[in-house]
C-alpha cells in the first residue's frame, strides 16, 4: 500500500447511508473528511473551497441520476487542475468516463481512479486505491476498462505493438507499477522498462514529462483502441 499519510477528503454520493459509511471509514482510518455532499454542484463547490487531497465521487446523482457525478468531476478538475478524483459507482458511464480520463493528459495531470462498488472486495483494497489516486496514480477496475474498450475507433493506434507490449500496456491500464507488471509477467524490471519505452516510442507520445504524462496517455490510447 502507498502510504500518503492523513488526507483531506471530499465525498460526493447522494445515498446517505453509503456517504455516512464512507465518512466513518475514512475518519477511523485517520483521514479528515472536509465535505460530504449529495449532488454535483456541491461537489464542485467543495473542491474549489477545500482543495482536498482526493475526492470520492459517485456517478449518478440528482437531479437526473444519470451522469452528474462524472460531469461534476470533470468540471472540478477544470476549476482545480490536478485535483485527484476516485470515482466509486455501480455503473460505468462511458462518455464522461473517457472525458475524465482525458483530463490527466497535458498539463492537467493528477490522480484518477474508477472503481465499481460491487467489485471492491475489501476495505484495504479501497483504501489502497484511494492512496494511489491521491499520490497521482491511475487506478481502473478491469470491468471499467472492458466497457470503455467497447467504444471502437476506426484506427487502431496499437497496431504496431507486439503481443507482449500489449500485455504490458493492459497491466499499465490497471494502474500497476513496472515492478508489479514484472511480477505478473514473470520477467525482470528491466524488461518491463524496455517494453514501456517501446510503447511510448511506437505510440509517438511526447517526451516532455513536465507537460505530458506519457504513462496516462498510453493508457488512454489503449482504452480508445478497438477491442
Amino acid at each position: 500500500m502507498i502510504d500518503t499519510g492523513a488526507m483531506r477528503v471530499v465525498i460526493a454520493d447522494d445515498a446517505v447511508l453509503l456517504r455516512e459509511g464512507l465518512v466513518r471509514l475514512l475518519t477511523e482510518s485517520g483521514h479528515e473528511v472536509v465535505a460530504a455532499v449529495g449532488d454535483g454542484n456541491a461537489l464542485v463547490e467543495a473542491v474549489v473551497t477545500h482543495r482536498p487531497d482526493v475526492s470520492v465521487v459517485d456517478v449518478r446523482m440528482p437531479p437526473s441520476h444519470t451522469d452528474e457525478g462524472l460531469r461534476a468531476a470533470v468540471e472540478a478538475r477544470r476549476r482545480v487542475p490536478r485535483t485527484p478524483v476516485l470515482v466509486l459507482s455501480q455503473y460505468v458511464e462511458v462518455s464522461y468516463a473517457d472525458d475524465l480520463l482525458a483530463t490527466t493528459g497535458g498539463a492537467g495531470g493528477g490522480g484518477i481512479g474508477y472503481l465499481l462498488k460491487d467489485r471492491v472486495a475489501a476495505i484495504d483494497e479501497f483504501l489502497d486505491a484511494l492512496d494511489r489516486v491521491a499520490a497521482g496514480g491511475t487506478v481502473l477496475d478491469p470491468e471499467v476498462i472492458g466497457q470503455l474498450l467497447v467504444r471502437r475507433r476506426r484506427d487502431d493506434p496499437l497496431a504496431g505493438l507486439t503481443p507482449r507490449e500489449r500485455e504490458v500496456l493492459a497491466l499499465m491500464a490497471e494502474g500497476r507499477s513496472n515492478t508489479a507488471i514484472a511480477r505478473a509477467l514473470v520477467v525482470s524490471d528491466g524488461a518491463v522498462e524496455k517494453h514501456v519505452r517501446n510503447i511510448f516510442t511506437k505510440l509517438d507520445l511526447p517526451a516532455d514529462a513536465t507537460t505530458h504524462h506519457r504513462r496516462v496517455l498510453a493508457v488512454l490510447a489503449h482504452l480508445r483502441a478497438p477491442a
